[in-house]
């Protein structure tokens, strides 16, 4: 399978940069509308990412980057010293945006090192460009290498958003399974409601259904025992920071599904470019778990749905173990049983030439 077959799976973008500006689409009103928000400047972008109008680990970098572009062009008229102060200040901002998801960090850090502290705005954009467009080709990659561990005739059950919404196309985890249901191999998908923020029964169920792709929504608690009816052979997530030793931190509700799957025989994968992979981080007990405003469990657009008066505790991300994941998928290769020696093998493959 090429990936050009993968083109009409492929349909739906969160982010745009035009000769009018720097676009994102709102994810907090999916689907029931379809709304594009202009971008004014650097802060807007730093706002968004923490508002979740734009998520999703590879589009949230790829924003950043673009926001960057967006500070490079205002700081113009801007004293030599007063750009590369006022450069650093946003990069700052973003870094601080979402903590836990290290492809910001990443997309950050890549426009410092190769545009410079006083970047000219078109370089700036031009190498944001390259990593909109180097997220999209691995993506493709990356679709292609999941789905050949997928057998005809299984089920996937998936958890969060990993679509095109959450990366420059296609997806991470969504990818795999759009590659799978291309190739004939799908039995059945399974998405999870995904609480607080429900992207999988907003954003998932969405791309999928525009896809042609006949998706089941199940609730976050139905997970464990959808997998003991035996009939899911694969949970495959994205994720937003993956360590040394392939510990993996992704969106909350990830450790019981993995859990879960050790119990009743399945397999879980998880899907990510090498940009998300932190060999400056050796476990998952070194990341920081990102707490979000508890208003998000005890309120739902706006409406008060939990009892007044009672305390909330919002983690939005959790950590997998690495011995409860059976693959890791990049666009440089993949890492089966994971541990710290086999995850090596892609500190290589980083910078060396691209799994086709």
């Amino acid at each position: 399978m090429t990936a050009e077959l993968l083109a009409p799976y492929d349909r739906v973008r969160a982010l745009r940069f035009d000769e009018r500006g720097f676009w994102l689409l709102d994810q907090r009103a999916l689907p029931q509308r379809s709304e594009w928000l202009a971008m004014a400047d650097a802060d807007a972008v730093v706002e968004a990412i923490r508002a979740l109008i734009v998520r999703g680990a590879p589009a949230i970098g790829i924003a950043a980057a673009y926001a960057l572009v967006l500070a490079a062009r205002r700081l113009t008229a801007s004293g030599a010293q007063a750009r590369v102060d006022g450069y650093a200040a946003v990069a700052a901002r973003l870094r601080a945006a979402r903590p836990t998801a290290v492809n910001l960090m990443w997309a950050v850090d890549r426009m410092l090192d190769r545009c410079g502290s006083d970047p000219q705005p078109d370089r700036a954009l031009a190498e944001a460009r390259a990593i909109e467009a180097e997220d999209l080709a691995a993506n493709y990659r990356m679709a292609l290498a999941g789905a050949a561990f997928i057998e005809p005739g299984s089920g996937v059950l998936t958890h969060c958003n990993t679509g095109s919404l959450a990366t420059a196309g296609l997806g991470t985890a969504l990818g795999v399974i759009r590659a799978a249901w291309a190739q004939g191999k799908l039995a059945q998908v399974h998405a999870s409601e995904t609480r607080p923020w429900l992207q999988g029964a907003r954003l998932t169920a969405y791309e999928l259904l525009e896809d042609g792709i006949p998706a089941r929504l199940i609730a976050d608690g139905a997970g464990a025992w959808l997998l003991a009816q035996r009939g899911t052979h694969w949970v495959i997530v994205g994720a937003d920071r993956i360590c040394a030793n392939g510990d993996a931190a992704n969106k909350i509700g990830t450790l019981s599904l993995a859990v879960a799957a050790k119990q009743f025989g399945a397999r879980v994968m998880v899907v990510a470019p090498t940009s998300t992979v932190d060999f400056g981080t050796a476990s998952g007990a070194d990341i920081h778990i990102e707490e979000r405003d508890p208003r998000e469990l005890c309120e739902y657009a706006g409406l008060r749905v939990a009892a007044p008066g009672v305390r909330a505790w919002n983690p939005v991300f959790d950590v997998t173990p690495a011995e409860l994941i059976d693959v890791i998928v990049t666009e440089k290769g993949v890492v089966e049983r994971p541990d710290g020696r086999r995850m090596r093998t892609l500190l290589a493959a980083r910078s060396g030439p691209d799994v086709s």
